[in-house]
């Protein structure tokens, strides 16, 4: 079925484009950027008023600036599998933290936007963290590695630098193992990412790049020439790390725009999930941080650029998720969406402009971590529940208005709470229906060698 739906896809674009040449240059190139753990509040692009990200900056200045952009989960591996296949991870397969020998990962079956854009043309490359299966599984070839979810080249590692951001040892390059790197785990990558740009990409493709930084992920590790610019400062290594992680983007924005590639280049920068304190991160007043549905475990930095469709220096309060990254992608290049599966995104386009979007399904978070208050949430329009992880708990919150989510209204409109729970439930219903539940609901199943690719 899979296969059947990617070659319905590479009709239509025949048709629309054609396989010319000249056809396959005017087709924009795609670029995601993606930090990891990194707050709403920690830049000076989302009015942190210490650190400095000069390149996050000009980002914002030559595109858009999204003020309600959000994560699709509070922690990293699921949001990361929904921005590449436009669905919440509970239908997707990755529906928490993947580490260990658990069954979970991102399974073949699903289709990513890598997949349907190579499939037209394009050359994809991805570098960075991956993240999407567990420890065991990562670089061992009955799982989907990178490749088989569409991407021609890729260095990664299977989740944090190691054992630091400097000087990593376990970086896996198209299959063979790296070795000890010299240098910061950001440099390192977006170099990595520059080299295939100028050195192994084709220029006349088109093409679909993936930069997933490890900072400011613990552990942490910060350039002597980034954290002097704190000195004395008690969070100086955090904050440098994020000029780090910073002064990597301006080497792949820098890169693009020496190849002539970033008139017609989509490129989109954001975080997996909320921030983590202990470690010097700030949701920017935003309740909650990493592993929570408040708005501060899921609300992120959102920056977008294309020049000729985006407004230079414009902001936009649009809601917008990264299971929207996927629908989008396709919506620029030609490429329908899948029909024999529930796509959770919608092209954020509309967004990219202050205008607002159509969603058929809600946005939906479910963080699975132990903590019991704040582990599902839903919002349609201005209005999101959060709820317990029991799914009988649900608090209310007018967000657009209270964006620190300080005033409960559950108990004031028991109405509305009770329609938004209704639709939550139906929703999870759904979803449940379409995931490997047996993965989350018994992670004591263990998958035959060469199994999983069937799922």
């Amino acid at each position: 079925m899979k296969q059947n739906i990617k070659i319905m896809c590479i009709f239509v674009m025949a048709l629309l484009f054609g396989f010319s040449a000249h056809a396959e240059t005017k087709k924009p190139n795609i670029v995601v950027v993606v930090a990891d753990d990194m707050g709403w509040g920690d830049s000076a692009t989302y009015g942190n008023e210490l650190i400095q990200t000069p390149n996050m900056d000009k980002l914002a200045a030559q595109g858009v600036k999204l003020t309600q952009c959000y994560s699709a989960c509070g922690v990293c591996s699921p949001s990361r599998s929904a921005i590449l296949t436009g669905r919440t991870p509970y239908r997707n397969g990755v529906w928490r933290h993947l580490s260990g020998n658990g069954p979970s990962h991102l399974r073949a079956s699903e289709i990513t936007y890598p997949e349907l854009l190579k499939e037209v043309g394009y050359e994809t490359c991805h570098v960075g963290k991956w993240h999407l299966l567990s420890k065991q599984q990562f670089n061992q070839s009955e799982y989907p590695q990178p490749d088989d979810h569409g991407y021609d080249y890729w260095m990664a590692t299977h989740n944090n630098a190691s054992p630091s951001h400097k000087n990593p040892n376990n970086f896996v390059r198209n299959g063979e193992p790296v070795g000890e790197l010299e240098g910061y785990s950001a440099q390192l990558v977006a170099g990595e990412a520059v080299h295939w740009l100028k050195d192994l990409h084709d220029p006349k493709k088109p093409f679909a790049l993936t930069v997933w930084f490890h900072e400011p992920h613990s552990p942490i590790a910060t350039d002597s020439r980034f954290q002097s610019l704190y000195k004395g400062h008690e969070n100086s290594k955090y904050m440098g790390n994020i000029t780090q992680l910073d002064h990597a983007l301006g080497m792949v924005m820098d890169a693009l725009d020496e190849q002539g590639l970033s008139e017609n280049t989509l490129l989109f920068f954001t975080s997996d999930n909320g921030p983590v304190p202990a470690y010097g991160g700030t949701s920017g007043g935003l309740r909650g941080n990493k592993r929570s549905d408040y708005e501060g475990g899921v609300r992120v930095p959102g920056l977008a650029r294309w020049p000729g469709h985006i407004e230079p220096g414009s902001t936009s309060d649009v809601p917008v998720i990264g299971t929207d990254v996927f629908a989008t992608v396709l919506d620029i290049t030609g490429i329908p969406l899948p029909t024999d599966r529930t796509i959770d995104g919608v092209s954020m386009i509309p967004a990219l402009s202050g205008k607002q979007v159509e969603r058929k399904i809600p946005m939906f978070w479910r963080t699975h971590v132990s903590s019991p208050n704040d582990r599902v949430a839903m919002r349609i329009g201005d209005w999101k529940i959060v709820g317990d992880e029991t799914l009988t708990k649900f608090q209310l919150f007018e967000v657009q208005k209270d964006w620190q989510e300080k005033n409960d209204l559950a108990a004031k409109m028991p109405e509305k709470t009770e329609e938004m729970k209704n639709i939550l439930l139906k929703l999870w219903a759904d979803i449940k229906a379409e995931g490997p539940s047996e993965w989350w609901e018994s992670e004591t199943q263990k998958p035959k060698k060469g199994g999983t690719l069937s799922y």
